[in-house]
């Protein structure tokens, strides 16, 4: 048997955002990071929770104009701002590990720029250790938590300007 090695976490803070505004500066901080601009982060959470509403804010804050759509079907939806390259991956219905390499994948993870994740699970195996993992959660009153978990130095300094 052959185990597996997950990115440390270096470090780990939890956020409650008690309304959407709340998502909004949280992704107005990340977005002024100078780290971000080589970072994956990968966005976990249940159908609904605002990974799609955050990815959106974040980036609006760095600069993205026009409509910014789910890459739900296309898998990744490429964007810029102000000279910087986001890919913005959704792999809700990502399902062949051929697809990785067919798509170019590989090379877009290997190219300079932000990428962002949902659904990174659904393409384990085949990702880049993430340097920023944010998980969302639902709260019984319909705000939201997140969990923000650094796995790199560059995860760290994200981890620090959330705050």
């Amino acid at each position: 048997m052959t185990l597996q090695s997950h990115p440390p976490i270096l470090e780990s803070r939890l956020f409650h955002w008690p309304t959407e505004a709340d998502a909004a500066a949280c992704a107005q901080r990340l977005a002024a990071a100078p780290a971000l601009r080589d970072a994956f982060i990968e966005l976990h959470g249940p159908l609904g929770a605002g990974k799609t509403t955050f990815v959106r804010h974040l980036l609006r804050a760095l600069g993205v104009s026009g409509r910014i759509k789910s890459p739900s079907y296309a898998v990744l939806e490429p964007h810029e701002a102000q000279g910087l390259a986001i890919s913005h991956f959704d792999f809700y219905r990502f399902e062949d590990p051929r697809e990785w390499e067919d798509a170019g994948f590989r090379d877009v993870f290997a190219a300079p720029g932000l990428k962002l994740a949902e659904w990174p699970d659904k393409a384990a195996g085949v990702l880049p250790p993430a340097d920023l993992v944010l998980t969302l959660r639902i709260c019984d009153d319909d705000s939201r938590e997140l969990q923000a978990r650094a796995q790199s130095a560059r995860g760290l300094e994200l981890l620090e300007v959330l705050a």
